[in-house]
């Protein structure tokens, strides 16, 4: 009998913990979309001091470099590293903004111009069905709302980055004294080493893996601006620089890095030769630095599920829009290791890992 009370009362207890984890959850996910335009650019601000670290330890790695340059000289440099990525942006934003939108009627002309041309080839231009769709849905696409709405995500994207510049600079001039911080939050010192080690767990894992990306990011967009310059594809600098960018958003980033382009191609040449000249290369790119070389740098080392990244992908999408889809994977790693130090919440990490080992 008094093992079955205390069964039930188990039972109780985690359901109880089930219902006030649901609770707590939902009222975080409505804190965290009513201040996303307050949280964005802190949480950027944050994992920029990370890029920017994990960026600065990196270049030890480097053989001479590490040696010559000291640990402040590592970090000016990959301050201005970001900073001229940053600037890049801006000017290409700016610079091509006007020219895209004024081609962009002539754009949405090729298009449908292309769509009939793939009618024809496959037959179906003379069925009735063709030419509703054709007259209802199709010319209703406008190209250049499309394009607008485009260019303006990422200039708001921009200017939270450059927001988010402002914070990192001020937490990077903090950095000095976060450690005496760090060390009066408790007078418990068993405590304080535990935050102390938690802290650079994060600082490891996640200063690395933003490090990483941006150099594949960097590697990505050369190469992709290389191939596009050389096909004679126009806005290719700024392709470019947006494939670097999606790099940062697990799966969908690949595979708009290349649809993007290869839209572009098919609105300017209209030629399927011109477009395959596109895709192939593009395609490989991706393929051979998403499934080798991003494997064999980055390893292991967020230690989570493709499966919790996609998730996580969808509701930070859902919560903070485009902003989220690049933070999803660094904020989902922090709260892994978080929920990995307490035993209430070690069932989540264990759920969130790629392998069940923490």
């Amino acid at each position: 009998m008094q093992r079955d009370n205390r069964v039930q009362s188990a039972m109780h207890q985690r359901l109880q913990t089930v219902v006030y984890g649901a609770v707590l959850a939902v009222i975080c996910s409505r804190v965290l979309y009513l201040g996303k335009e307050v949280l964005v650019p802190i949480v950027f601000g944050i994992l920029l001091v990370y890029a920017i670290v994990g960026l600065a330890r990196a270049m030890c790695r480097v053989p001479y470099l590490g040696r010559l340059l000291p640990l402040q000289a590592r970090y000016i440099v990959a301050v201005l590293v970001i900073a001229l990525g940053l600037l890049v942006t801006v000017y290409l934003v700016i610079a091509n903004r006007q020219q895209v939108l004024a081609l962009a009627p002539q754009y949405q002309q090729s298009l449908l111009a292309a769509i009939q041309k793939l009618a024809v080839y496959f037959r179906i231009e003379s069925e009735p069905t063709w030419a509703t769709l054709r007259q209802d849905i199709l010319t209703q696409i406008n190209i250049q709302k499309l394009i607008g709405w485009m260019l303006s995500s990422v200039s708001s994207l921009v200017v939270t980055f450059i927001v988010a510049v402002l914070y990192a600079t001020f937490l990077l001039i903090e950095q000095r004294s976060f450690a005496a911080k760090l060390a009066n939050i408790s007078t418990d010192r068993r405590q304080v080493e535990r935050v102390r080690e938690i802290m650079a767990e994060i600082n490891a894992r996640v200063g690395s893996y933003l490090a990483l990306k941006t150099f594949l990011g960097i590697l990505l967009g050369a190469i992709s601006w290389a191939v596009m310059a050389f096909i004679g594809l126009e806005f290719a600098a700024l392709w470019a620089v947006l494939i670097a960018l999606l790099n940062y958003i697990p799966y969908v980033g690949s595979f708009l890095g290349v649809l993007l382009p290869v839209t572009m191609s098919i609105v300017q040449f209209g030629n399927p030769s011109d477009v395959f000249a596109v895709l192939l290369p593009l395609t490989v790119v991706q393929f051979l630095i998403g499934n080798f070389l991003d494997p064999y740098l980055m390893g292991n080392s967020l230690n989570l599920s493709p499966f919790a990244i996609l998730v996580s992908l969808a509701i930070w999408s859902e919560l903070w829009g485009i902003a989220g889809a690049f933070l999803a994977v660094p904020i989902t790693a922090i709260l892994a290791i978080f929920f990995s130090e307490f035993a209430a919440t070690r069932p989540l990490a264990v759920l969130l890992s790629r392998d069940g080992r923490l």
